[in-house]
């Protein structure tokens, strides 16, 4: 066993989920992470691999919608990261496909985590529980926020995030006992990938490389890396005073245009596909009528939706990298995977 203590991740096999494993291993710490299928295993190990040494990284089988194996898998950890949830781009025909996982997941992994008397669980949560409502002016928002899942608008992503961190809340403030839970809320994450299975999120970038995107909408996002996600996990995960707060991981804001720049910029021919032109709103407004994918696009045309993470990097002394950093690192590692 490794010296720090045991931490279960759930959901090792995803963008967050893995880089915390990896951070965590590097800081010295016994791992365990679950998959749903134990089969995934060797490719899961071969790619977290890459980035550290997994020698004291071992598997469990658990599923968000099934209780067997969480028991086992928390068993004698001294913390909890709770990582592993749906992620939804567009808005699923029936909203229990996103919001039962994340809720229900979110109850099994804290109540097992309390069961086995963990130090403290660190839940994934997102901006997209700390929003006002979509389709708002311009803002700046931080922890103190709360999305109302009830509002119209509000996406099932959204509604699925934010249920399911009240669930995670709950549960800790009816157990009173010694388990502590803190929240990170990411913006988009972004940043390396490992493999050519990556996460939704960077299909930003990736439509982008592979001229998908065949022009820019005046779009923007709140970006953070990867890797500044997994570190601030680990740092809520063990800091006295990080026990009960909600903690925003995010950057700096940045306009698709703006990141279609730092691509020609530094890539040169590798980015010949990379659109410059700009589509006016009203035609992404009408490609939406037809395009699904388009239709989250709308609310946000022309509107700076930001987040601060002031309270990190005061109460924790967490320090993002540079957007330009991560959205050249994720450009790259998307073609070294040869992704694009």
């Amino acid at each position: 066993m490794a010296g720090k203590g045991t931490v279960l991740v759930t959901g090792g096999s995803g963008y967050i989920g893995g880089w915390c494993v990896i951070g965590l291993l590097k800081e010295g710490y016994a791992v365990r992470t679950t998959v749903r299928d134990l089969a995934k295993e060797p490719a899961v190990r071969a790619a977290l691999g890459k980035a550290a040494d997994t020698t004291n990284l071992s598997f469990h089988a658990a599923d968000l919608m099934s209780d067997a194996g969480w028991d086992a898998a928390t068993e004698g950890c001294d913390y909890v990261l709770h990582v592993a949830s749906p992620l939804g781009v567009t808005d699923p025909k029936d909203p229990d496909v996103l919001i039962r996982p994340a809720r229900e997941g979110a109850r099994r992994a804290v109540s097992a985590a309390i069961k086995a008397g963990v130090k403290r669980v660190v839940q994934t949560s997102s901006v997209a529980a700390t929003s006002p409502i979509e389709g708002a002016s311009d803002f700046l928002a931080d922890e103190t926020v709360w999305t109302d899942p009830n509002a119209q608008g509000v996406s099932v992503y959204a509604q699925s995030k934010t249920l399911a961190e009240r669930a995670a809340w709950e549960l800790i403030g009816e157990a009173g006992g010694r388990t502590t839970l803190a929240t990170v809320n990411p913006t988009l994450v972004l940043g390396p990938v490992l493999s050519g299975d990556f996460s939704d999120s960077v299909q930003v970038v990736e439509r982008l490389l592979t001229g998908r995107m065949p022009g820019m909408p005046r779009m923007g996002f709140n970006v953070v890396d990867v890797r500044d996600v997994a570190d601030l996990h680990i740092r809520a995960m063990t800091a006295p005073e990080a026990a009960g707060q909600r903690l925003i991981a995010a950057s700096g804001f940045a306009w698709m245009a703006e990141m279609a720049d730092m691509l020609k910029a530094e890539l040169g021919p590798a980015a010949a596909k990379v659109p410059t032109r700009k589509v006016p709103d009203l035609m992404v407004r009408l490609a939406s009528l037809f395009d699904t994918d388009l239709r989250f696009v709308v609310p946000r045309l022309g509107r700076r939706y930001d987040f601060t993470s002031k309270k990190a990097q005061e109460l924790l002394g967490w320090r993002p990298r540079p957007v330009r950093e991560t959205v050249m690192d994720c450009a790259r590692s998307l073609i070294e995977a040869g992704a694009v």
